[in-house]
Parts: structure tokens; C-alpha cells; sequence
């Protein structure tokens, strides 16, 4: 149940701060922080990752509710240490905070705009995914060898 509970403050973290986007920044559309480097930029993303696959609703549902059942699973089920447990929490609050989105208002909120980096808005749930998802990749890499040696 700390998983799960766990993931539920994740997720409210990312919810509050997608409504403060709506609310605050749909109106004026971006607020520059540091000018051309970093804004808060109101996005509609209708797509995936960089916009993928535009209007595709019914794929990442399925695919944001698999990864989340099977992740549960897997920290339910399967011996796994400490990165690999953050490592999936992580990346079930992403794909949770993003599917409420895509239910709720038919697309998802994106407002971190690193100007100099690339073109690309993203949010918190993003975050989520793509940090859970490399130290997935550590741990699969560096312990997940280990407990097939035993």
C-alpha cells in the first residue's frame, strides 16, 4: 500500500501543478524565467513524447493503464531494490498524471519550455517517466544481472 499511496502523492503533484497552468497560464500563453533559456509555456500536447502521434487517445490509455498494471505487479510480486522500486514508482505517476489529463480534458498540459535545449514543452508527469525510465535502464543494467548470478 506505500507504493500506491506513494504514486497518489506523485500524481497530486503533478494535477496541481497542470490546473496551476491552466489557470494561470493559458491566458498569457508563456512567462519568460530566464529570456530565451527558460519559460512557463501554456501547451495543448494532443500527441505523445514530442507530439507523436497526434490525436492517438485510445493508444496511450492502453498502453499508460498496461504499464501501470504491470508495474504494480512487478513491485508486488518481484524482488527488486531500491532504484528499481523508485524506478517504476516514478514511471507509473508519469503515465498516471498524463492518462488523467487525456481523460479529463482530451489532451495533456505542458508548460516547462527549456528554450535552449530544444523546441520541446514538457511537465512534471514527463519528468517522472523519462527519469524512472533511465534508472530503469541502471537498474536492469547494474542489479538485474546480479540476482540471476545467485
Amino acid at each position: 500500500m506505500l507504493y500506491e499511496l506513494i504514486i497518489v502523492l506523485l500524481i497530486g503533484i503533478d494535477q496541481a501543478s497542470k490546473i496551476w497552468a491552466l489557470n494561470s497560464l493559458k491566458e498569457m500563453e508563456s512567462i519568460p524565467i530566464i529570456e530565451n533559456v527558460f519559460h512557463l509555456t501554456y501547451v495543448e500536447n494532443r500527441g505523445a513524447a514530442f507530439g507523436m502521434l497526434q490525436n492517438n487517445q485510445s493508444i496511450f490509455i492502453i498502453v499508460a493503464l498496461t504499464a501501470s498494471v504491470f508495474g504494480l505487479y512487478y513491485l508486488h510480486t518481484k524482488k527488486v531494490n531500491f532504484l528499481g522500486k523508485v524506478s517504476i514508482i516514478l514511471i507509473i505517476a508519469g503515465a498516471i498524471g498524463n492518462l488523467i489529463d487525456r481523460i479529463r480534458i482530451g489532451f495533456v498540459v505542458d508548460y516547462f519550455d527549456f528554450r535552449f535545449i530544444w523546441e520541446y514543452v514538457f511537465n512534471i508527469a514527463d519528468i517522472f517517466v523519462v527519469v524512472g525510465t533511465i534508472m530503469l535502464c541502471a537498474y536492469i543494467i547494474f542489479f538485474e544481472e546480479e540476482k540471476q548470478v545467485k
